[in-house]
């Protein structure tokens, strides 16, 4: 459906791998939204379709929805370099694939149960609950009971 002038008919929420995306915010920015894609991703996705990332997403052709989603679902096909990717060299299969989505959520569950069954550094410390990457954990990511400091008790007579 086209609108006035011959431009494509504005639409609200678009929809693209499965996520309701703003029609009024700019194509690069409304794709980065989508779980496992970041804005320069965004970008290099927009750039392979030959759209402007300034567009607002709500005024893209159904055409153009289906190009930028042929990218998202398969970005070894369309020569994205590797670098790119959110899965390197992946475990199971040894290539470069990109997920989105509930498959990288499942993915990093997956990851961190083998870590933990592994009985790794890293899993020791995902089991108890503690810092992973080399944090300092004298003063942050404490749970439980905050502990103030106690004023002492000043006397009437002084």
């Amino acid at each position: 459906m086209d609108g006035p002038k011959g431009m494509p008919e504005f639409r609200h929420i678009v929809r693209i791998a499965g996520v309701d995306l703003d029609g009024a915010t700019n194509a690069a920015y409304a794709i980065s939204r989508i779980r496992g894609i970041n804005i320069r991703l965004a970008h290099v996705i927009l750039r392979k379709v030959n759209i402007k990332s300034e567009t607002r997403l709500g005024f893209l052709a159904e055409t153009d929805i289906e190009k930028i989603e042929s990218v998202i679902k398969n970005p070894e096909k369309f020569d994205l370099p590797a670098w790119l990717l959110n899965r390197r060299k992946d475990i199971e299969t040894g290539k470069d694939i990109h997920l989105i989505g509930s498959d990288l959520d499942l993915q990093i569950k997956s990851d961190i149960e083998r870590v933990k069954t592994l009985k790794s550094w890293s899993g020791y410390r995902h089991a108890y609950g503690l810092k992973v990457r080399g944090q300092k954990t004298r003063t942050t990511g404490r749970t439980g009971k905050t502990l103030g400091v106690k004023k002492k008790a000043v006397a009437k007579g002084e």
